[in-house]
């Protein structure tokens, strides 16, 4: 048993603070009543936390940033220029594992120690079944390569309806087959490392039936379904197509429900928002995203007002940049009070967190109570950015925007360490994909 020891402070999830030891054993959170310990972690100068849950990435994305043409443009234009950025690297299984490698990587190094890849963009031109599922267990592979755990969504993005939903069984098929030849309802794998979810992009790219097609493989499985709606583009899209708003799309193609995560949700009415709760539809915030590209500012404090559970995203390098989950955190409390009222720090973190986990059904993350995936983060507040904090919780986020963790465990195995990675160098992660975008 591994007894971490000499905290500052324990942030065991968003009511619950101590300062004494944490206990891990078998991979899991544990009282430390019993048991002997063999093994000490002095974390003394760190605040602990939950290791963070970033519910919205397009991992992809990462080896796309800052591409000309990308900032500051209508997303008529983005999306060209990131599909023109594809088609020139040519999407293949080389190619995401690079890209999945850099991200997943980021995200440990800042924290995250569950990611979400809503993966929209497949081999061209048409591909097989098979095709798809070397894309998923390449991005799959990379992720547990570096020990992060991974959320794999079958993503569509004016795919072919049947093709999509093809895809999504063989993908569900492929990553997750027991050797006995059962599949895990829920799409967890047996160690809790890996799943899979469905996810259209939204309803201004793929149609009714898609959505239901996909919706079919998810209920066949027990699989959580996502999909983002109601960025200002999504309502204008939706309106002169069908005369209709987005989420009433939604709810008349049977995506309401309460195994379906929405992200995004900046343009959205008091009316819908009831909606949503009643509903129980969870939702992700993903500032870092809508800030740049001219969305918005998701209502969180409503949404929470309301009952509607909410998590916390980066949303992928194109337009993020970057996969700081933490940093994202940051400013979705700095610009809380733009639409409502202030968000406090202890919130936006337990969003970061257990909202997170709950919009993928994981009730095993986002906290640090016996019997949580002992998932966690010592984040050392001794330096000159946290000089002067008088709340060393709250100083997470307020002070020092770019910080990383000095070490990170996922399912009580040590991933990061001193801030560097233990299973691989970032210098050769980046040296791989420069190699492989070169090709």
């Amino acid at each position: 048993m591994l007894e971490i020891t000499g905290a500052t402070r324990i942030v065991v999830d968003d009511q619950t603070e101590t300062t004494g030891s944490l206990f891990v054993e078998g991979g899991v959170i544990v009282d430390g009543s019993s048991g002997e310990v063999t093994e000490t972690l002095d974390a003394s100068g760190c605040v602990v936390t939950p290791g963070l849950v970033n519910a919205h990435h397009h991992l992809l994305q990462s080896g796309f940033r800052t591409l000309p043409g990308t900032r500051g443009v209508p997303m008529a234009d983005w999306l060209p220029a990131m599909a023109g950025a594809y088609g020139a690297a040519g999407i293949d299984p080389s190619l995401v594992a690079a890209t999945a490698a850099v991200g997943v990587a980021e995200g440990l190094l800042s924290g995250v120690t569950t990611v979400a890849d809503h993966h929209l963009n497949w081999p061209v031109p048409a591909v097989s079944a098979a095709d798809t599922v070397a894309v998923a267990r390449a991005v799959a592979e990379a992720a547990r390569a570096l020990g992060g755990r991974l959320v794999f969504v079958r993503g569509s993005a004016r795919d072919d309806p049947q093709t999509a939903a093809g895809s999504a069984e063989a993908i569900v098929r492929g990553l997750l087959t027991r050797a006995s030849g059962s599949i895990p309802t829920g799409g967890v794998s047996d160690d809790g490392m890996l799943q899979v979810a469905v996810g259209p992009a939204g309803v201004h790219s793929d149609g009714r039936e898609t959505f239901e097609l996909l919706g079919e493989v998810a209920a066949r499985h027990g699989l959580r379904r996502r999909t983002q709606a109601n960025e200002q583009v999504d309502v204008v899209i939706a309106l002169e197509r069908y005369g209709r708003r987005p989420l009433d799309l939604l709810d008349e193609w049977g995506w309401l429900a309460d195994d379906v995560t929405i992200a995004h949700l900046c343009a959205v009415e008091p009316g819908e928002i009831a909606r949503l709760a009643a509903a129980g539809v969870s939702a992700t915030h993903a500032p870092g995203c809508d800030l740049p590209m001219g969305w918005g500012i998701a209502p969180v404090a409503a949404l929470l007002a309301a009952g509607v559970p909410v998590g916390l995203g980066t949303s992928g390098g194109g337009s993020n940049d970057a996969g700081h989950l933490l940093a994202d955190a940051r400013l979705a409390m700095q610009v809380a009070p733009l639409v409502g009222p202030p968000i406090a720090a202890r919130t936006m973190l337990g969003l970061a967190t257990a909202g997170s986990a709950a919009g993928l059904g994981r009730p095993e993350l986002g906290h640090l109570r016996p019997g949580a995936a002992a998932d966690l983060c010592l984040w050392d507040v001794t330096g000159v950015a946290d000089a002067g904090v008088a709340d060393p919780v709250a100083g997470l986020l307020w002070a020092a925007p770019g910080r990383r963790p000095r070490d990170v465990y996922v399912a009580g195995r040590r991933v990061v360490e001193g801030g560097r990675l233990v299973a691989a160098d970032e210098r050769d992660l980046v040296a791989a994909l420069a190699t492989r975008l070169a090709r």
